[in-house]
């Protein structure tokens, strides 16, 4: 039913999927509002404010990746790149926190920027950290478990059911350690925050998955060690 991980494709994957979860974790530091301070309609509907985070944009990259790797390699194997992706991150963060204190040199003048930029917050690291390892755990736990129940069949409510799942996980759990770190402070914010989180990545998963279902097929057929 899956793919052994001995082959060149599984690496490569791999080396995208943590790629992602490094970048995204630190865009997310930016608090992120869409059609604030304005008035803004559609109809007779004012349309809120909308509070996301800078990396709004890359993150469903790294479910639809984990899609891949648990529906052609399985639980374990995409267990292993989730352990992967966790120690990269501590690794990034403890790099960043020491690049930090170093001295300055004389002729060195962005110091502030640095800290602002890749500057290690605990609270936003411990929420990248457990909102990511609860989340993917449990996309690649649905995703196997139903592909138990349907074999090669409904394709789709695999990869919607355990982004709906994962995701939900995710970002409720990023959204609750970090709300304060980012700014939001209000309930109203922070509902609209978890909302359109959850909504914005399970929506990007069913925009692309066209192109989730052909990189699949493309694996399945290229993986000599996959089997029905």
């Amino acid at each position: 039913m899956f793919a052994r991980v001995n082959g060149s494709y599984y690496a490569a994957i791999v080396a995208l999927f943590t790629a992602t979860l490094l970048i995204s974790n630190v865009t997310a530091s930016k608090g992120v509002s869409f059609f604030s301070g304005s008035d803004v309609f559609l109809g007779p509907f004012q349309i809120l404010p909308i509070n996301t985070d800078g990396a709004f944009f890359l993150f469903p990259l790294a479910y639809i990746l984990g899609d891949v790797l648990s529906e052609v390699y399985g639980f374990k194997a995409t267990r292993r790149a989730i352990y992967l992706g966790f120690a990269s991150l501590i690794l990034t963060s403890v790099c960043f926190w020491i690049a930090i204190q170093l001295p300055s040199a004389s002729f060195y003048e962005n110091q502030q920027s640095l800290e602002t930029v890749v500057g290690v917050v605990p609270r936003l690291v411990l929420a990248g950290l457990a909102g990511y390892l609860v989340g993917q755990m449990l996309n690649s736990l649905v995703l196997v478990a139903i592909k138990e129940r349907t074999k090669e069949k409904h394709l789709w409510a695999r990869l919607i059911g355990s982004t709906i799942v994962g995701e939900f996980g995710d970002t409720l759990i990023f959204c609750s350690i970090a709300a304060g770190v980012i700014g939001i402070s209000t309930w109203t914010d922070f509902i609209n925050y978890v909302i359109v989180g959850f909504l914005w990545k399970t929506l990007a998963e069913v925009l692309v998955m066209p192109i989730t279902y052909r990189v699949i097929a493309y694996l399945k057929k290229r993986e000599p060690t996959y089997a029905v």
